[in-house]
């Protein structure tokens, strides 16, 4: 008996002391697309002649507080195809998808890089199930966007950051 004491009191020592710190919360509440177009500005004299595509894909994400602990997150993806030899645009496809995230626990840099890197990574296969959808229904041949590593894009944003701050520094001691 005197020994289940001991374990109760030892366990109930290491619950208070995990109380102190504050619990790490992560849940996705919502996705859904914010904004939505596509335009085939040359159809349909683009569909007399062989498909011949150049891709440009444009990439960028934001995020914003919208309440106590939850997040929106947005992923723009913006594809612009062109006729490779002829120049003219193909078809023009651009998505804002979207997702809601309930973010306890973290703060700073941690949470500025779930907010940049993570969430992003979970929203950008629905972004890209739904270009490909929305090509097919413009009567294009399928998108497969190529997966994207929102980690090197989220690392080349902060380098450039602390780049341009240090140049403002160098500036402001001149």
């Amino acid at each position: 008996m005197a020994e289940e004491n001991n374990q109760n009191a030892g366990a109930d020592g290491q619950a208070s002391g995990q109380q102190d710190k504050p619990q790490l919360q992560f849940a996705l509440q919502r996705i859904y697309v914010k904004d939505l177009s596509f335009e085939a500005p040359n159809s349909p004299a683009i569909f007399q002649q062989p498909f011949k595509p150049k891709v440009g894909l444009d990439l960028n994400t934001t995020h914003q507080q919208v309440g106590e602990d939850l997040y929106e997150v947005v992923i723009k993806v913006t594809a612009q195809v062109t006729h490779s030899e002829e120049g003219t645009t193909s078809f023009l496809a651009e998505i804002e998808q979207a997702g809601l995230f309930r973010i306890g626990g973290l703060e700073g840099q941690q949470l500025d890089h779930t907010l940049g890197a993570f969430c992003p990574n979970v929203l950008f296969p629905y972004a890209r199930e739904c270009i490909d959808s929305l090509v097919n229904r413009g009567g294009f041949p399928p998108l497969m966007l190529a997966p994207v590593n929102f980690e090197a894009i989220y690392a080349q944003k902060k380098k450039r950051e602390a780049e341009q701050a240090q140049a403002a520094g160098e500036q402001a001691t001149q």
